[in-house]
């Protein structure tokens, strides 16, 4: 199940897309698309990790990029779940607030109007709803199953940004010395320490093993499991009443002429990478369409070089360019960015 946007209704409908990894969609035929998605399975099993861009989501020159990595027995099944579903559950929130005439104010002093707290309801709102429809899906178990969900929303020059859990999206943008990355999303894990206070106030417990002494993970009350690495999932219901929540995080950023780039990425990225060496590698790229694959290909070789008996994470990421010609105006700049 995919999505599509009539040109005659902002609304979403269902289409089939099979059961890809990484979608990249388009409603109108174009030669020019606007970034790339690539993954890689990891060392561990099944590639629970699932990724879409969307161009002309909402509005012409709109797009939605979202990363999903999914989690226990049946993550893979989830993370392309909601990676189906979530894009028409925010649009169809949004219309529904709007039809409400319901009334937001700015504040902040920042850009933060009528229209981006209208997206921010419709994002609380859909995620809300995701989960309930996961919880009643029949014949599958997603008690200790789960997944990650980091996406973008891009309107004109407005960025909306909502995460859920330890993917992670950064932005590319000019500064004097090159392109510098600039994060745009808070890792959820419990290990932060308002997402621990909220967990052990639910009775969870927070601990890491001996193993991984660096790694905090959530577990029940008075049972060992199931041990989970973040604060924040859809799914892993066995959780829910001990702190793990489904609410994501959302935020706005207003785009300058500086901003070149978002990359959307799961954890298997940043557990080896560093966000400015992965700007100067989008930078750096061949091209555009092959940009992301350059940062999977980077993430692969940093695993190898930095953890080279352990199991491999899946990596995947989105790169997603929000300039014209981006890549004739960065191979004039200089590239001298430290790593």
């Amino acid at each position: 199940m995919g999505i599509c946007i009539s040109r005659a209704s902002p609304e979403i409908h269902d289409i089939d897309y099979g059961h890809e990894h990484v979608i990249y969609y388009q409603q109108t035929i174009s030669d020019h698309r606007i970034g790339s998605l690539h993954t890689h399975q990891g060392s561990k099993g099944f590639n629970q990790d699932a990724a879409i861009l969307y161009q002309d989501y909402g509005m012409e020159n709109g797009a939605f990029g979202g990363v999903f990595d999914g989690h226990g027995r049946n993550g893979q099944i989830v993370s392309k779940f909601v990676r189906n579903r979530l894009p028409s559950l925010i649009v169809n929130q949004r219309n529904s607030t709007i039809i409400k005439g319901k009334t937001v104010i700015e504040h902040d002093g920042e850009f933060e109007s009528k229209d981006f707290h209208i997206w921010k309801d419709a994002c609380f709102s859909a995620f809300k709803v995701m989960d309930k429809e996961i919880k009643l899906m029949e014949h599958i178990d997603f008690s200790c199953s789960g997944t990650t969900a980091v996406i973008v929303i891009k309107q004109g020059e407005d960025l909306v940004i909502a995460n859920l859990g330890d993917s992670r999206a950064i932005l590319g943008t000019i500064a004097e010395n090159g392109i510098v990355a600039v994060q745009l999303t808070t890792d959820l894990k419990p290990s932060v320490p308002s997402e621990g206070d909220r967990i052990r106030k639910s009775n969870g417990r927070v601990m890491a093993l001996k193993e991984e002494p660096h790694i905090d993970r959530v577990w029940l009350p008075h049972h060992d499991s199931p041990g989970l690495a973040m604060s924040r999932a859809f799914g892993d219901f066995v959780l829910k009443s001990h702190g793990i929540i489904a609410v994501p995080d959302v935020s706005y950023h207003r785009l300058t002429p500086n901003d070149q780039f978002l990359v959307l990425a799961s954890d298997g990225v940043w557990d080896v990478l560093s966000n400015n060496t992965v700007a100067s590698v989008v930078w750096g790229a061949e091209s555009e369409e092959s940009a992301a694959k350059a940062v999977v290909v980077a993430a692969i070789a940093a695993w190898k070089q930095r953890f080279p008996s352990s199991n491999r994470d899946d990596c995947t990421a989105i790169c997603f360019f929000l300039q014209k010609n981006m890549h004739q105006e960065l191979y004039n700049m200089p590239k001298d960015l430290d790593m």
